[in-house]
Formats: C-alpha cells, sequence, structure tokens
C-alpha cells in the first residue's frame, strides 16, 4: 500500500511518498520526501519517476526476510533477483494503476497454462476469446467449461477463500462443475474414495486424506511467520500434491491454493508453464525422495519466469 502523505510547515504543504507492507508480521515502511505538495506531485509520478532507487531501497529492507532463504537455490543470486522482481513488478502495477490489467492478463496465462497441463488443447486464442467476449466458436464444451469454472475458482479466491478443509472442498466444487472425466462420467464430489497412483508414487490412502491436510493446514498456520513465504507457499504445494486430496484436478487446485499464499504475503502470483511441464512434475517426485533443492530451483526459475512477462506486458502500456 502507496500513498502520499501531506504535512502542513510554516502555512506551507509538503508531500511524502509512504509505502507500508507486512511480511512474516513483520511492519515495514518506506518513506520519501517529495517537495512541495503542488498539483503536480501525484504518487504515481513519483513511483515512475523514482522507480530504480525505490524498488533498491525496499529489497534492503526486505533483506533480512529474504536473505535467510538462499540457501533453498542452486544459484545464490535466485532468491534476490525473484524478489527484485517482485518489488518492480508491484510498483509498475501501482505506478500504473493497472491492477484490473494485470489480474486480467495474468488470469489467461495462468488458466491457459494450468489447464494444459493437466491436458486440455483449447488454443490460446480460443481461451482469451471466451475471456474477453463470455463466448467462444470453440467446439468442446467440456473443455470450455473448464475455462469458465476456473476464472470463477479466481473470484472465489479472491473475495471468501480461507485455508480450511470446507473451503479446499468448496474451490475442487467450483473448479470442477458440470465437468467430466476422460472416462465421460462426472467429477465425483468431495475428496478421493479410490486410492491414487501417480507415476510410480502412491499418494495418500483415502481414509487419510482428511487427518493429513489437517495437518498440513496446522503446518502453514504455524510457519507463517517464520518461514520464507515462496519458500512455504511451494511447499505447501508439494505437500498438498503428495496427498492428492481428489480423484482429479489436484494439480490445478494445488497451483491456485499456492498462488494464495503468495498473495496473502503481497507476492504476485505464479504461472508454472506448459512448457515445463515434465520438469516440473519430475522435480515434484523427488520431493517425496527427500530432494527439495531441485524443486526449489525450479519453482523459483517459474516465478522469475512470471514476473519477466507481467513487467514485459506493463511496460508496453
Amino acid at each position: 500500500m502507496s500513498y502520499l502523505e501531506i504535512k502542513r510547515r510554516n502555512n506551507e504543504r509538503y508531500a511524502y511518498f509512504v509505502k507500508k507492507w507486512s511480511l512474516q508480521g513483520k511492519r515495514f515502511v518506506l518513506r520519501r520526501y517529495i517537495g512541495k505538495a503542488t498539483s503536480m506531485v501525484s504518487k504515481e509520478s513519483f513511483l515512475s519517476k523514482n522507480m530504480g532507487s525505490l524498488v533498491d531501497e525496499e529489497l534492503n529492507l526486505r533483506k533480512p526476510i529474504w536473505e535467510k532463504a538462499i540457501s533453498i537455490s542452486h544459484d545464490p543470486r535466485q532468491i534476490e533477483k525473484v524478489e527484485k522482481k517482485a518489488v518492480l513488478l508491484n510498483d509498475l502495477v501501482d505506478a500504473q494503476n493497472a491492477q484490473q490489467l494485470v489480474r486480467a492478463e495474468f488470469a489467461k496465462e495462468f488458466i491457459y497454462n494450468s489447464n494444459n497441463i493437466e491436458g486440455s488443447r483449447i488454443p490460446k486464442e480460443k481461451l482469451v476469446e471466451l475471456f474477453e467476449k463470455g463466448t467462444t466458436s470453440y467446439k468442446n464444451q467440456n473443455e470450455v467449461t473448464e475455462v469458465t469454472n476456473s476464472i470463477r475458482t479466481f473470484e472465489y479466491l479472491e473475495n471468501d477463500f480461507a485455508f480450511t478443509l470446507k473451503n479446499i472442498k468448496r474451490l475442487y466444487s467450483i473448479l470442477t462443475k458440470g465437468l467430466y472425466l476422460e472416462n465421460q462420467n462426472p467429477y465425483p464430489r468431495g475428496f478421493k474414495k479410490i486410492e491414487i497412483v501417480v507415476g510410480e508414487s502412491r499418494t495418500t490412502a483415502p481414509e487419510d486424506v482428511e487427518e493429513e491436510l489437517k495437518t498440513l493446514l496446522a503446518w502453514n498456520k504455524a510457519n507463517a511467520k517464520t518461514m520464507y513465504p515462496p519458500q512455504r507457499a511451494f511447499e505447501f504445494h508439494a505437500r498438498y500434491e503428495h496427498i492428492h486430496p481428489f480423484q482429479d484436478a489436484n494439480g490445478r487446485t494445488g497451483r491456485l491454493l499456492l498462488n494464495k499464499i503468495l498473495l496473502q504475503n503481497n507476492y504476485p502470483p505464479i504461472i508454472v508453464y506448459k512448457d515445463n511441464k515434465t520438469a516440473y512434475f519430475n522435480s515434484i517426485k523427488e520431493t517425496q525422495e527427500g530432494n527439495k533443492s531441485k524443486y526449489y530451483q525450479f519453482m523459483l526459475e517459474q516465478t522469475e519466469k512470471t514476473y519477466d512477462q507481467m513487467i514485459g506486458i506493463l511496460k508496453k502500456y
């Protein structure tokens, strides 16, 4: 949250740029003196003119948080690069009042890539057509419904979602409403009732799903003020995929939950790109075998890739 603070001194009005945020339960404040408050002074213009130095100053203020997590990446510079681009992206959005634009562009990219990872074949241009016009000439109605449901999950996550068993079920229900599995049966309601094997790895037994999810939710809450937020989001995602609570749609719901954690901590959300599908699945599998470093590295690279794409979109406007 950033704004202009106006103070009076000797019958003159002076402007300060102020940005406040919270991270891991700590409050941060960045304040810069601008000068006399005139009609030419605005938060947006100050941000635009001083973007580089403001990003560097915030990055330094955040350093006690992110420097503790440097070791989770093979590249010791990766965390700093991600942090700097997260701050830059947030400031660009603020400077351009581009919240709606970025939200829409991100949603298109996320839904296209996330659904494609799980087998959707809807062309990008048809998804955009559906997103922008509410209708499309694309013939596969199941995949059309999948997109419209995905749009509704974004609204649910932004407005009503909290991390509870009931809400995770609700998220799955919104995402899969009216959809059919490959065998043409409708998606089953609620948690899985049959054993699921992913690749060669067994997932949590159906009778243990609720207890395992409760444990995961408790872990997430307990680490909210101590673990580096992207690391916690990535770890939550990997553990969720190992539980595999539903018969299908675990990847799609899991990536949405990952992003909810990021958004709760003022990080822009991320995309796992369809072109990196194999590396994504392999890295999650390795976490089951106790090797998390490859997974963290992969997710950080996807994070940087997402932020670069969103920054590129903003710089065109």
